[in-house]
């Protein structure tokens, strides 16, 4: 009898010490998830993902969301003219009950209903580098496009030619900053006598299109002896296209953004000036804003301008300007 009575308490000791392993278990499995679901979830949609510049806005706002422990998305469409993409990404992060929104607007009107319905279900957004026509947005982050605007009239009057007969090559007219920094640059050399505009064309935002658009405004206004253009697909297609007409040495380049391909032009000649912005500020900048945001805490600031960096041939391999160029280097 004793025996079995002891067998007995030995096998309920044991059973219970599977259940409590098997209760703790479950506990520490129920905190851990409530840990994951306590972070504040930040939607990063951009313009696109696909070239340098918004590669290097996502290192930023990476970087933030580690620095803050938040849990980060970033996506965008394929190219920079899908404004329709962009707003179902925008109501399904909704959806999907995201705390935040950073977003870069392809298109200024056509995105923003999408907006205005995301800030009226609780999502706080932050818009970066192109503006969305909402009064809605919580903050808004970018370079001041008219003053880069400027910035590219300033570097085309630095040039010698006695007479200065330009090409502007855009790209979306519905994009917000691509029609600021126009606009900065039309008013920069509207009064000065060297300047005339001979031509404007707005492609759409690939290499491809840029470099076809700017051989043809060539081969129909063989005058042209400045080309403008104000984003970084523009701006290679403009390098590509004068290459292959060899006409280095007669056409001065004022593009605008970095890579490596754009970089390499400005030193063998295709390109003779960069307006480099700073996306990785504007990516980090933007998820911190957000975190802020999410969190109740009142902005000192709502409209914050990124440093713009005038980069030529002459200053390209100043420190300073080196750490503008290759940030992650």
């Amino acid at each position: 009898m004793k025996c079995s009575r002891k067998k007995r308490t030995a096998v309920l000791f044991i059973t219970i010490c599977l259940v409590m392993t098997v209760l703790t278990s479950c506990q520490l499995k129920q905190m851990e998830a409530g840990s994951d679901n306590s972070k504040i979830n930040v939607a990063v949609i951009a313009k696109s993902t696909t070239s340098q510049y918004w590669k290097t806005t996502f290192a930023g706002a990476n970087a933030a969301s580690a620095e803050y422990n938040l849990d980060i998305t970033f996506e965008g469409p394929y190219n920079e003219e899908d404004y329709e993409t962009q707003n179902k990404m925008i109501r399904a992060a909704v959806e999907n009950g995201v705390d935040a929104i950073v977003f870069s607007a392809v298109d200024y009107n056509a995105n923003a209903e999408a907006i205005d319905e995301a800030v009226g279900a609780g999502v706080k957004v932050v818009v970066i580098d192109s503006d969305v026509n909402s009064d809605l947005v919580g903050c808004r982050i970018s370079t001041d496009n008219y003053k880069a605007g400027q910035m590219v009239g300033e570097a085309v009057l630095a040039g010698e030619e006695e007479s200065l007969k330009v090409g502007i090559v855009n790209f979306d007219k519905n994009s917000e900053n691509g029609q600021q920094r126009e606009r900065g640059f039309r008013d920069y050399v509207a009064d000065n006598e060297r300047v005339t505009i001979i031509s404007s064309i707005n492609v759409n935002s690939t290499t491809a299109e840029a470099k076809a658009g700017t051989i043809r405004m060539l081969k129909e206004n063989p005058g042209i002896n400045i080309i403008v253009t104000f984003n970084e697909w523009t701006s290679l297609g403009v390098g590509y296209a004068v290459q292959e007409l060899g006409l280095a040495d007669e056409v001065r380049v004022v593009a605008f953004d970095s890579n490596v391909v754009s970089v390499g032009m400005l030193e063998t000649g295709e390109v003779d000036a960069l307006i480099v912005q700073n996306p990785y500020a504007m990516g980090y900048l933007g998820v911190e804003y957000a975190w802020m945001m999410t969190n109740g805490e009142k902005l000192k600031e709502t409209d914050i301008d990124t440093t713009t960096t005038l980069i030529t041939r002459d200053n390209m391999y100043e420190s300073d300007n080196q750490k503008v160029l290759f940030p992650f280097d």
